[in-house]
């Protein structure tokens, strides 16, 4: 597990700003030098730090095989806490933005069938998979829906491959069927989905009857409606500072270890983007990210600091 700091953040130049679609912008990001970029894998989406000092986390959408462009797609979020509006609004072309990453949390793994399903701004970390998954000649198909067909970006690039898209738009189409887009469970199959909470809430049920492992999701948000399962403080102790904080109830890791002056990168503080992963070398964690699968989460050797919190008296971190 390697955790990113200030220092892996690397500063790249807006080649081009465009509209996609209503509310989502593409955004080109090269190096002002002109030179490669660091590689990435389909599901990969990097930090990207404004010049007005937010953090924010985008998929990668572009090309992975194009070693100097970065490709991003970013939906207005009204409610949001201000990045997306900051990129909507005050974002130009010659602008210098911070990057960190890229870092993969929702890999493409091997599979001779894949069903994608995207919800609005999460056709996003999808777009490379479809490619990805045509240049090795796997079968495919995707379902992409959307409130109205003008708020879906990139419905042109996805025309290239004719019926093996279905784009849905709900004032046209009603909420995307997904039991007849999925149809009967079977093995040989992974089914890739990216949307909002409602729609995974959905595919996650219809595919409880699913082969185990079938189903990969990637979230906007964390799932914070559980109250923690330990409600008193505990003790965390850096390892390589060689000091010990206290995490009280009312703060996070995260805020603690600011506190204490340890640099750890942060973007989502949500649990969703794996910015602030951190290497655990003794005690339990509890995870409360919407990253780690089952198995991950058993191992216990790692957590996200902004959400994540102790089910033991005392973690060791790698800081």
């Amino acid at each position: 597990m390697t955790l990113m700091s200030a220092r892996d953040v690397a500063g790249l130049r807006v080649q081009s700003k465009n509209v996609a679609a209503e509310g989502v912008v593409v955004v080109e990001l090269a190096a002002a030098d002109g030179g490669r970029l660091k590689d990435w894998t389909p599901g990969s989406h990097i930090d990207l730090v404004l010049p007005n000092g937010m953090t924010r986390q985008y998929s990668l959408c572009g090309d992975r095989w194009d070693p100097r462009r970065y490709r991003l797609g970013v939906l207005r979020e009204p409610f949001g806490r201000g990045g997306s509006a900051y990129v909507h609004d005050e974002l130009d072309v010659g602008d210098l933005v911070g990057v960190g990453g890229p870092r993969n949390n929702f890999p493409l793994v091997p599979s001779p069938e894949y069903l994608f399903v995207a919800g609005g701004i999460g056709i996003t970390p999808l777009l490379p998979m479809v490619r990805q998954a045509e240049l090795l000649g796997a079968r495919w198909r995707l379902l992409y829906g959307g409130r109205t067909r003008a708020g879906m970006a990139f419905l042109d690039d996805l025309d290239a491959y004719g019926d093996r898209v279905e784009a849905r738009p709900q004032d046209e189409h009603g909420l995307l069927d997904l039991p007849g887009f999925l149809g009967d469970p079977r093995s040989g199959v992974k089914v890739y989905a990216c949307g909002p909470t409602p729609l995974l809430d959905a595919i996650e049920r219809v595919c409880a009857q699913w082969p185990p492992h079938t189903l990969r999701t990637e979230r906007f948000v964390g799932d914070d409606s559980a109250e923690p399962a330990r409600a008193a403080p505990f003790e965390v102790e850096l390892a390589r500072a060689g000091v010990s904080v206290t995490v009280p109830t009312e703060a996070s890791v995260l805020d603690v270890l600011a506190e204490a002056g340890v640099d750890v990168l942060s973007s989502c503080r949500q649990g969703t983007c794996g910015t602030c992963e951190t290497t655990v070398l003794a005690g339990r964690p509890e995870h409360r990210d919407a990253i780690l699968e089952d198995r991950e989460r058993a191992a216990d050797d790692c957590m996200f600091v902004c959400v994540s919190r102790s089910l033991s008296d005392r973690l060791v971190l790698d800081l």
